[in-house]
């Protein structure tokens, strides 16, 4: 049997028990439930009226009361247009509620966040702008999810800039952090540094143009990051570039893919399938890293990446493979960082200290109950692990943490929230 074909037979499996799981024994995968007694008539009198009325005064007249009397400070919106949901494209808001129901299982699941999932019809992206405006007071933070670029980094800059609570676009700044986290391990077992290394990075999409931004931030120099999109290398030279893609265009005379690779020390991939020829791979520099993160195929199959080079570092998306790049192991931990906080906002610094915490977490010993989760006997700090495994439980109590001590020190979050 084929490669191609074992990839097909398991996806057919794959998609029979998605079904069952999402339709039995009831639809969906999220419901509400009550925290508060409501038992008796007394239970009924304080929970709603006429006890109500003492926290509605409260509120209005100290509007941050709402963070004591209410869920909001736990309560998270997932919401998208659904312009570009997972590999899927443009199929619109209803067909992307499955997955916005699952980033709230998540959400819960690892860092016990309440979510509402909103599934909004928007022609416009300031129609979506104006209606994530409108419901934001019942939120204690927004994740924006499957929006295209480029609007997507207009909606989420102009949602950053007028409401008070976090607003972050996971499909930029999640994949953005945990490729970063990675990375920076990886570099350091091949012996290199990020300030020196030859970068490429296919797809100037989203999750493409964040990592490079990230990147450059941590200390990458900026004419030593080829993007290429469909037109090729995005150089300053090019008169078709947007202004996302403008930011981070390099000097330079390369123009295509193979010209970009020859010698480079990083390719990374948020584009698609076996876009990533290997006779290209051959050309990068000595001891390459891989991040071929396009799922379920990857931009390479790794068993062909490693008849080409073993002397690499390699990630993917998927989690058959080791080195899954996945955003789990970030967003739930940064929103629980940000609303432990009561930040108004997710920035750079906070971005950053995610990052460090993830680096730093694959140099410790791992805990056996990750080793039984993955079924290993054993896993430490080298080319299989550069970056921790989602189910690890050590990722809240360090990257939370991390964050929230981020957002007081750049000023975000006060130094001690009020309870």
């Amino acid at each position: 049997m084929s490669n191609a074909e074992s990839f097909a037979d398991a996806d057919a499996d794959l998609n029979r028990a998605a079904l069952e799981y999402h339709a039995k024994p009831v639809p969906g995968k999220t419901a509400v439930e009550i925290k508060k007694p409501a038992a008796t008539q007394r239970d009924l009198s304080l929970a709603y009226t006429p006890g109500v009325a003492e926290p509605v005064r409260r509120i209005a007249a100290e509007p941050s009361a709402a963070y004591r009397y209410t869920n909001k400070g736990n309560l998270v919106a997932v919401i998208t247009d659904g312009s570009a949901v997972l590999g899927l494209g443009g199929v619109g808001p209803l067909a992307s509620k499955p997955v916005m129901e699952g980033k709230a299982v998540l959400f819960k699941h690892f860092a016990d966040i309440d979510v509402f999932d909103i599934e909004v019809y928007a022609r416009h992206p300031q129609e979506f702008i104006e209606t994530v405006r409108r419901i934001a007071p019942t939120f204690g933070g927004i994740n924006l999810e499957d929006i295209a670029a480029p609007h997507c980094f207009e909606v989420e800059q102009i949602l950053i800039e007028e409401l008070d609570i976090p607003v972050f676009h996971d499909d930029q700044h999640g994949t953005a952090i945990i490729i970063a986290a990675g990375l920076l391990n990886a570099l350091e077992l091949q012996g290199k540094r990020l300030e020196d290394a030859r970068i490429v990075v296919l797809g100037a999409g989203a999750a493409g143009i964040a990592s490079i931004r990230l990147l450059m931030s941590l200390g990458a120099h900026r004419n030593n990051i080829y993007a290429i999109d469909r037109q090729g290398v995005i150089h300053t030279g090019r008169r078709d570039l947007n202004p996302f893609k403008f930011g981070i265009a390099a000097d330079t005379d390369k123009r295509t893919m193979r010209d970009a690779l020859v010698d480079a020390d990083v390719f990374i991939g948020v584009s698609g399938p076996d876009l990533l020829p290997p006779d290209m791979l051959a050309t990068m520099a000595p001891r390459p890293i891989v991040f071929a993160l396009s799922n379920p195929v990857p931009e390479i199959r790794p068993e062909i990446a490693w008849g080409v080079r073993d002397d690499m570092i390699m990630a993917t998306g998927r989690s058959d493979y080791p080195n899954q790049v996945n955003n789990v192991l970030g967003f739930p931990f940064i929103f629980r960082g940000a609303l432990d906080a009561r930040a108004s906002r997710i920035n750079e610094e906070m971005q950053i200290a995610a990052v460090k915490a993830l680096k730093d977490l694959t140099h410790e010993p791992v805990p056996q109950s990750v080793l039984d989760a993955y079924g290993l006997k054993a896993l430490a700090h080298g080319p299989e692990y550069i970056i921790p495994k989602p189910f690890d439980p050590r990722l809240r109590e360090r990257v939370a943490p991390a964050v929230a001590a981020a957002a007081v020190a750049s000023g975000v979050a006060p130094a001690a929230p009020a309870n």
